[in-house]
């Protein structure tokens, strides 16, 4: 009969130490915080001097939107003109998806499928701006892209994320190309 108390005491042991064990988890879920947040707070990026030396060196009119609500948060920028003129700006979206601004002379048909993550080109075109946007879809990103760039042959400019095609054109329709 004594091995039967032990036994006992064992599990109720265990029993007890399983419950100290969820009421600090619970203590600790308490005072950490969850639920309310918005995702990482990302810095917003002046990138004022990447366009002006963009724009100088680019032998396209290189494209950054004005009049964007603040909502709008400028979040990377780039030039990198040894690699085919290539300029990046990205923004975070105000519902919190991703829409960039991609340019280059590099291969249109390879610049695309890397700007566009994988989109593939649909028969839809939109009017935005006084431009003629083609619509990419089924990739990581929509897109919507203008070939020929304001005229210039070779010149490729793709607007894609995350973001709804509604945001991508907000973002076609704010671009000045300079």
């Amino acid at each position: 009969m004594a091995g039967t108390n032990g036994k006992q005491k064992t599990a109720r042991d265990m029993v007890l130490s399983l419950g100290v064990i969820v009421l600090a988890g619970l203590v600790m879920w308490l005072f950490i915080p969850h639920g309310d947040d918005d995702g990482p707070d990302l810095k917003r990026v002046d990138y004022t001097v990447e366009l002006t030396t963009a724009r100088r060196a680019a032998p396209y009119p290189v494209a950054a939107p004005e009049g964007l609500a603040q909502e709008w948060k400028p979040t990377s920028v780039r030039y990198r003109g040894a690699e085919d003129n290539a300029w990046h700006l990205g923004y975070h979206a105000p519902d919190g998806e991703y829409v960039a601004v991609e340019q280059s002379t590099g291969k249109p048909a390879e610049f695309i499928e890397e700007a566009s993550q994988g989109a593939r080109k649909t028969e839809t075109t939109e009017e935005i701006g006084g431009r003629t946007w083609t619509r990419y879809t089924g990739g990581r990103y929509e897109a919507l892209v203008l070939r020929d760039t304001d005229g210039v042959k070779g010149a490729t400019t793709v607007v894609a994320g995350t973001g709804s095609f509604e945001q991508l054109g907000k973002m076609a329709a704010a671009l000045k190309l300079a």
